[in-house]
C-alpha cells in the first residue's frame, strides 16, 4: 500500500503562483505513472499533469505554459509549479501515482483557491 501526501495548498491572488509537493510512503523508480489531478466543485476530477517512467510529463490544455511538473526522487517527491493562477484553477488538488499491475492510489488533496 502506497501513502501519497500533498501539500502546499492555499488561497492566492489570481496572477500568483503557488508550488505544490507530494510525497510518497515508498520509493518511487517502478511507479508507472505520477502527477497531479483536480477537481472543482460540480465537476468531475481531470488530468493536470502526469510524469511517466520514462521520462515524459503530459498536461492539460489549460495549464500548458503556465503549469510545470517535476520530480526528486531521492525525496520520494513530485511537485507542481503553478504559475499565472486564474480563478478557474480553483479546484481540490490530488496527488496520483500508477504502478504495475493495476494498481493507482490517490492522496486526500489539497485546496487551492485563486481569487480575482
Amino acid at each position: 500500500q502506497v501513502q501519497l501526501v500533498e501539500s502546499g495548498g492555499g488561497l492566492v491572488q489570481a496572477g500568483g503562483s503557488l508550488r505544490l509537493s507530494c510525497t510518497a510512503s515508498s520509493r518511487t523508480f517502478n511507479f508507472n505513472a505520477w502527477g497531479w489531478y483536480r477537481q472543482a466543485p460540480g465537476k468531475e476530477r481531470e488530468l493536470v499533469a502526469l510524469s511517466s517512467s520514462t521520462g515524459g510529463s503530459s498536461y492539460a490544455d489549460s495549464v500548458k505554459g503556465r503549469f510545470s511538473i517535476s520530480g526528486d526522487n531521492a525525496k520520494n517527491t513530485v511537485y507542481l509549479q503553478m504559475n499565472s493562477l486564474e480563478p478557474e484553477d480553483t479546484a481540490v488538488y490530488y496527488c496520483y501515482a500508477s504502478l504495475p499491475y493495476g494498481r493507482r492510489y490517490w492522496g486526500q488533496g489539497t485546496q487551492v483557491t485563486v481569487s480575482s
